[in-house]
């Protein structure tokens, strides 16, 4: 195992900006939220090979050559992980492996699921996922960097030299350039909105689900530089689970509060959001809109279904009564909102894996709703476009076996094609009302949307 110390740096931006125009650049991105949440950053480039989905078929590419794999793509990643040496010890957050993302769309055709994707469209790949000889990791609780990386030759040393040195030294590339924005527009009407809600209450009381995630896509026209634009949102969205991939076309800019699964040694743990209500204009008001989301007889009941839901689903990887809830309906506070947040555990099958378990739970049943499969047919139905990234995943796996993964929600994508996407929603229950969900839907991704627009107007 090769290990080097590097500088810390309070803000992981100023080391991020000197590696991220290396191939395959990415960034996991904890933004320093806390206590809770915000302990790790990790940054890579230069995947020994890369393993995608795209149009039903599962590619490997490295050096230049593509091949098709014909077989199943999370099989691949056991073989990828399974080809680097495990040499680090599990103290190490990530000591080289898998990094990179799950889309929404790849889940409805995992086998627990198989649900009808609504189009053929994709704006990007259906999951990407690179193999990392080393990564930088920041550690903001002992206040300590380090690049490390298991040793597979010459050349993987020559690389961490250069990058080692490209961190130490006092002056880097820091960015710079600018990016257009126009406003962002909803692709779907209130009304019509408003009445796919009623007709997901419908089949609620025909018994078909007990709870649907329904969402609304808004677009905008951008050029420019990506990495610009996802500096500029996480200033004002800073969240424990954020992240940043530029991909051969197109980005991901990811600034999501939830947590999907992690697994560190046999522990595991998933927290699903459920319950959200916006901020207050002072501190008396912000107090009591969070004790009217504590309160709530709805936002409670919608969360408990959910945490029920993965119960179930975790309990298929983990040892028989170890799936534990040591915490349920906690407030969780944002820029922008409170959010309900339960912690569901449990211990890993000595059979199993992490990725059998992110396979097995795919997508969080918090973006779904319940029953997973009828819910995510129901979504299928009435939202009709794919989701792309939207509700999937970023995910990085260890060699040692660690990982840990978010919730693609308060997640934009460049489509690389002049336009930048984002998705807003909710948990539709018996209970909900067709006006309060639209407009908790604008809620989440409001501060979003106007910071890219109003950033990209000031710097004109």
């Amino acid at each position: 195992m090769l290990c080097f110390d590097l500088p810390y740096f309070t803000d992981s931006a100023d080391l991020f900006q000197r590696i991220a125009k290396l191939p395959g650049a990415i960034w996991f991105d904890s933004c320093a939220h806390g206590p809770r949440s915000g302990r790790y950053d990790i940054m890579s480039a230069q995947p020994i090979r890369t393993i995608s989905v795209e149009a039903g078929k599962c590619l490997i590419e490295e050096k230049g050559q593509q091949q098709e794999h014909h077989g199943d793509f999370f099989e691949l990643l056991e073989k990828q992980i399974a080809s680097l040496p495990s040499e680090c010890s599990n103290t190490h957050i990530f000591c080289g492996g898998l990094l990179g993302y799950i889309s929404y769309d790849l889940g409805m055709q995992l086998p627990f699921n198989c649900v009808k994707r609504p189009s053929n469209k994709s704006y990007i790949a259906d999951a990407h996922m690179g193999l990392y000889g080393w990564a930088i990791v920041q550690d903001h609780h002992s206040q300590r960097a380090w690049c490390l990386g298991p040793d597979l030759g010459v050349e993987q040393q020559q690389q961490m030299t250069k990058v080692v040195e490209a961190c130490q030294s006092k002056t880097w590339p820091k960015v710079t350039k600018s990016y257009q924005c126009s406003n962002f527009e909803a692709q779907i009407s209130k009304t019509q909105y408003q009445a796919n809600i009623n007709k997901i209450q419908d089949y609620i009381q025909a018994g078909d689900c007990y709870q649907v995630n329904f969402a609304q896509q808004f677009s905008a026209d951008f050029s420019g530089d990506s990495l610009s634009a996802y500096l500029t949102l996480r200033q004002a969205l800073p969240s424990p689970f954020s992240g940043y991939l530029k991909l051969e076309k197109g980005s991901i800019l990811s600034h999501s509060p939830e947590r999907f699964i992690r697994v560190q040694g046999e522990q595991v743990e998933t927290k699903p959001i459920k319950g959200t209500i916006a901020r207050g204009d002072s501190a008396e008001q912000d107090l009591e809109l969070a004790q009217k989301l504590q309160n709530s007889e709805k936002d409670r009941a919608e969360n408990l279904m959910i945490v029920d839901l993965l119960r179930n689903d975790l309990s298929r990887n983990c040892k028989l009564g170890s799936v534990r809830v040591p915490e349920l309906f906690a407030l969780e506070s944002y820029p922008n909102v409170h959010h309900l947040v339960s912690t569901i555990t449990g211990t890993l099958k000595e059979d199993s894996s992490a990725i059998e378990l992110l396979k097995d739970s795919f997508p969080g049943g918090s973006i779904t709703g319940a029953p997973k499969k009828r819910a995510m047919e129901i979504i299928a139905e009435l939202e009709r476009e794919p989701r792309s990234i939207y509700c999937g995943s970023m995910v990085y796996i260890s060699a040692n076996g660690n990982m840990d993964s978010s919730i693609t929600i308060r997640t934009l994508l460049d489509d690389g094609e002049g336009q930048i996407h984002c998705w807003g929603g909710g948990g539709i229950t018996a209970d909900s009302s067709s006006e309060g969900e639209y407009q908790e839907s604008l809620t989440k991704v409001m501060k979003l949307m106007t910071s890219l627009q109003n950033h990209s107007k000031d710097s004109k």
